[in-house]
């Protein structure tokens, strides 16, 4: 297989794409207004009916009045939304409603500051080509278009043999393989998915998820008549791979409870179907890859501890996969091909920020690795990539990346910067057998910079720059490294954005961002968004705690199961920091968190409310004791190594009751809350923002307005086209700026 853009790439984690609500800019600063919000006069809120539910687990027994917000028919409505019971759609209507109602004064702060985002994007925006044998594939977008086409061109030598960074001089013979916007039309949510090439360039093959479910339709296309090959593939989770003989097609299954079950070959020609490979264990998921070699398909089964490979040579597609080294509690590897050895990452041995190894035998079983790159403690590797005569490695240390560059000869060099906070992204090359790969750079002042790296010479060529329309100067903000001391002595790092100049009097608003969960580190970007609210005057910060790896594998250890609360701790630990270092006063905070960030802003609103102006919770993961106890949802039996088992285990219940930031809300004064999600999300299903809400405002003693906002039409990442996106991100904003304004009219 070959993907159309870049399928050699280093396996860094998943970055929280939705809600790394990064670092955005334009040149001209942006005075904040007066206040265009009422204090009083609110509209009244919604009071949803109130039905107690008991539940009796492990000798406890909890009450949910809200129970019922959950439609038992959830299955179903996550593939048919309109599906879903009524009194639910009803009182979700009237939850957007009232939202709407209270946030209608910033209609136009909405529309102005979406602008200047949209403003910072260059709509006929096209990616450096990526040399793959005789063409050239790449992305584009069209003006106004919402999604991107996906095209290629003859190979055009450049500098190094590869691709010139303009397409203008070859555009006659641009080839449109996949045109997502004709794609898109008629639905109101579209995303694409396992997008591959067969190896002679002939076929192509795509998922599209037209719901938001994630629930994948894949199609196989005729690149040379342009017609559709065989009946679509159902059900799909968004995984696909072709064989080397360039006659079937890989892909994966998801069940009726929306997780990746089984891997099944199909005949291209025939459109037969075989399942290779069918997982037992619910509590694993499947994915589908090739060795960097392209000599191998790898199954992987894993959770968020324990993994599982199994390999089928790619020139024997019908041959069935080949076990690696069996799953063993706690031992975590990846796998891949160098030509005439298998390399192996693993935790083995207690190595807890990872080594890698060499095996020489096929199948290459555990008790033949040899050491290839020692562990060492804090410095994480997050992941590697192979080349016929080179290996990169890319390694975090202290929330900061860089790249390794290793020869057959065992010599290294390093790609490193010198910045206080950036990231160096490993991209990779199309080909095997290559000296050139291509690298990303990006601070929070600087936009994203794609570089073709020489392995060899150390030669690098600028590709590309991010293209601000708007204008923007880095000069004119500053990027701050700050360390907090957490409750038992740990140093966190916070990643600190404002504008030049600022001063740290204790006036300014600040956004702090936190996530701390699944080793996912918050890397500190440039993008097109957060300096909307730093033209305006805030500061804006990113909270690195524990649940990440930003400061190792360790990291994200003490920040899980039953050290979770380590997590929470720690971004208190950080606005309280800030706080003392006069960036921003208690009050005067506003929070903001996403999925298992959003979590932690329901844990953060009830150990400390008084900290904030308001909390941003985007598709909150809330309602942690009781989806962790229901087995039938997609992530719950996958996530309990991350969580615990509360069916089971009785320590876990009582520590998942301890924090679970639902069954944790108390009889106090909390800040103003939005509470956003999707109708068709898999991973934190609606009813979990909606009950978080409803309870929030049937026990605050405050009075403040508790807001929900649901996407009728979308799943977890919201709204799929890139300038629908960003409408949703200027909701939020809108309501930070909102929320700061309050408070200070109610304290005047």
């Amino acid at each position: 297989m070959k993907s159309l853009l870049n399928r050699r790439t280093i396996l860094m984690g998943q970055t929280a794409v939705a809600f790394l609500a990064s670092l955005g800019f334009t040149a001209t600063p942006f005075q904040t207004k007066a206040s265009t919000m009422p204090t009083s006069n609110l509209p009244p809120a919604p009071s949803p009916k109130k039905i107690p539910h008991t539940i009796n687990q492990l000798g406890r027994t909890r009450v949910d009045e809200f129970h019922w917000m959950k439609d038992d028919n959830w299955q179903a409505v996550l593939r048919d939304p309109k599906l879903i019971k009524s009194e639910v759609r009803e009182a979700l209507e009237v939850e957007n409603t009232f939202t709407q109602e209270v946030l209608k004064d910033t209609k136009t702060l909405q529309t102005e500051m979406f602008d200047e985002m949209k403003g910072r994007i260059k709509e006929d925006d096209v990616s450096v080509p990526m040399k793959d044998g005789e063409w050239e594939y790449y992305t584009r977008y069209e003006i106004g278009g919402q999604h991107p086409l996906h095209c290629r061109r003859p190979h055009t030598k450049g500098a190094f043999g590869i691709p010139l960074p303009s397409y203008e001089d070859t555009k006659a013979q641009e080839q449109i393989l996949l045109n997502e916007d004709e794609r898109a039309k008629g639905h109101d949510y579209y995303e694409t998915s396992g997008t591959s090439i067969t190896r002679d360039h002939k076929i192509l093959s795509w998922g599209e998820d037209t719901q938001g479910s994630e629930y994948y339709t894949h199609y196989i296309k005729d690149l040379t008549t342009g017609a559709m090959i065989g009946k679509p593939i159902e059900s799909g989770y968004g995984d696909t791979e072709f064989s080397h003989d360039n006659q079937y097609l890989f892909w994966v299954y998801r069940d009726e409870k929306s997780r990746p079950t089984k891997i099944f070959r199909r005949h291209i020609e025939s459109g037969e179907d075989a399942v290779i490979y069918e997982e037992k264990d619910e509590g694993y998921f499947l994915s589908l890859s090739t060795t960097s070699s392209e000599d191998y398909l790898v199954i992987s089964a894993g959770n968020h501890e324990t993994s599982e490979y199994w390999l089928i040579p790619a020139n024997e597609p019908t041959k069935m996969p080949i076990l690696v080294e069996a799953r063993s509690e706690g031992l975590r590897y990846d796998v891949d091909h160098w030509g005439d050895q298998f390399v192996i990452q693993t935790n083995a041995d207690k190595a807890i920020d990872f080594k890698i190894m060499t095996s020489e035998v096929m199948p290459p079983k555990r008790a033949t690795w040899k050491p290839l790159v020692d562990h060492k403690l804090g410095r994480f590797i997050t992941g590697f990539s192979l080349f016929k005569n080179h290996m990169v490695r890319v390694e975090r240390e202290n929330a900061n990346t860089r790249i390794i560059i290793r020869d057959r000869q065992a010599k290294e060099h390093s790609i490193s910067v010198d910045e206080e906070a950036y990231n160096l992204g490993f991209i990779g090359s199309a080909e095997y057998d290559t000296e050139v790969v291509r690298y990303s750079y990006t601070s929070p002042t600087t936009p994203t910079q794609t570089y073709d790296y020489h392995l060899v010479t150390k030669e690098r060529i600028l590709r590309k720059t991010q293209i601000i329309p708007s204008g923007h100067d880095p000069k004119a903000y500053e990027t701050r490294r700050l360390y907090a001391t957490a409750a038992d002595g740990e140093t966190v790092p916070i990643t600190v954005l404002m504008k030049k100049g600022t001063k740290l009097n204790g006036k300014s608003p600040l956004l702090l961002y936190g996530y701390g969960s699944y080793g996912i580190s918050m890397d500190p970007n440039f993008s097109i968004r957060s300096l909307t609210l730093v033209n305006r005057g805030f500061i804006y910060a990113i909270a690195h705690i524990r649940g990440g790896t930003e400061k190792g594998y360790n990291w994200f250890l003490t920040g899980r199961k039953f050290q979770k609360t380590n997590s929470f701790t720690d971004f208190i630990a950080c606005a309280e920091h800030l706080v003392k270092k006069g960036f921003s006063h208690k009050g005067n905070i506003v929070a903001y968190g996403g999925s298992a960030g959003g979590m932690l802003m329901g844990a953060v609103a009830n150990m400390r409310p008084d900290l904030w102006a308001g909390i941003i919770g985007a598709v909150p993961f809330v309602d942690v004791l009781n989806t962790m106890s229901d087995a039938s949802l997609p992530l719950t039996p996958p996530e309990w190594p991350e969580w615990g088992n509360p069916l089971e285990d009785t320590k876990a219940y009582d520590y998942i009751a301890s924090y679970s930031p639902y069954d944790n809300i108390e009889a106090k004064p909390y800040p103003p809350v939005l509470a956003t999600g999707g109708l068709s999300d898999p991973r934190v299903t609606y009813w979990e923002p909606m009950k978080w809400i409803a309870r929030l405002r049937d026990r605050s003693t405050s009075g403040e307005p508790m807001l929900l906002k649901i996407n009728m039409e979308a799943g977890h990442g919201g709204a799929s086209g890139r300038f629908d996106h960003l409408k949703e991100t200027a909701f939020d904003y809108a309501f930070a700026l909102w929320a700061i304004d309050r408070k200070k009219v109610k304290q005047n």
